[in-house]
């Protein structure tokens, strides 16, 4: 029974995250979704700006201190260890949902396109970029990403083995493709506003100290064979001309 409720508890923590993946999309390309990042009644400067940046900070703090490894021995103490990637899934997820509802809109225009066809461009590399998360979660094990793998393999009375250290496809190339499609959601946007501005530095800014903390901890795990990889592979844009990683396997520990 312990076993059919974390499965079950896995499978609820997913559904629940990949719904809140799809609304991200809506609420940051404000599109269909009833509440995006420009909409809603506005508020005070110093309010919507003190409220936005304390949103950030709640999911920053939450999505970065749960991935850590002392963290992550900590909390199975009190929880069974196939049920910790849910779990954090599960907080990120309810972070994120607290930041679209409690978010307060900040309409001032930065700039907007007005050329159809270039809104329309801008549009296409923003689902993009949505594409190029999702490619790069599956590169790297998606269903590992999101804490299925575990309690599957928990389920069937198998124990948890760690993915192997690989660099397929785009990981051949840049170190984070996966930060890169991100950064191309948030950014690319034929209207941005001064509430979109702060969302787009505000997240940008935690992806680049995170990927500190990242790296630290994958050198510690994987040892000289991250090291080296880290030394040959940009983190972000290939290298023109350069000589190409070797298929391997990739890693995270996001």
């Amino acid at each position: 029974m312990k076993r059919t409720a974390i499965l079950i508890y896995g499978f609820v923590c997913y559904a629940i995250f990949f719904a809140t993946f799809l609304y991200a999309i809506g609420f940051i390309g404000n599109l269909v979704v009833p509440k995006s990042i420009d909409t809603g009644d506005p508020t005070g400067w110093p309010s919507a700006l003190a409220v936005n940046g304390l949103l950030l900070a709640i999911f920053a703090l939450q999505h970065s201190v749960m991935a850590r490894p002392a963290f992550k021995r900590w909390i199975t103490r009190f929880i069974p260890r196939a049920a910790e990637r849910s779990t954090y899934v599960l907080a990120s997820s309810a972070a994120l949902l607290a930041l679209f509802w409690a978010w307060r809109p900040l309409p001032a225009t930065v700039f907007a396109v007005e050329s159809e066809a270039l809104r329309t461009a801008i549009t296409a590399v923003f689902l993009g970029g949505v594409g190029l998360v999702l490619y790069a979660t599956f590169l790297i094990d998606h269903f590992d990403l999101f804490g299925l793998r575990q309690v599957v393999l928990h389920f069937r009375g198998q124990a948890y083995t760690h993915k192997r250290f690989v660099t397929p496809s785009l990981y051949r190339h840049i170190r984070h493709p996966l930060y890169v499609g991100w950064f191309i959601v948030f950014w690319a946007t034929p209207d941005l506003s001064v509430g979109h501005l702060l969302m787009a530095i505000g997240t940008t800014a935690y992806i680049l100290v995170a990927i500190v903390f990242e790296e630290r901890d994958l050198s510690e795990i994987l040892g000289p064979e991250y090291r080296a990889y880290r030394g040959r592979t940009p983190k972000f844009l290939p290298r023109l001309g350069g000589r190409r990683e070797r298929p391997q396997t990739a890693a995270t520990t996001a």
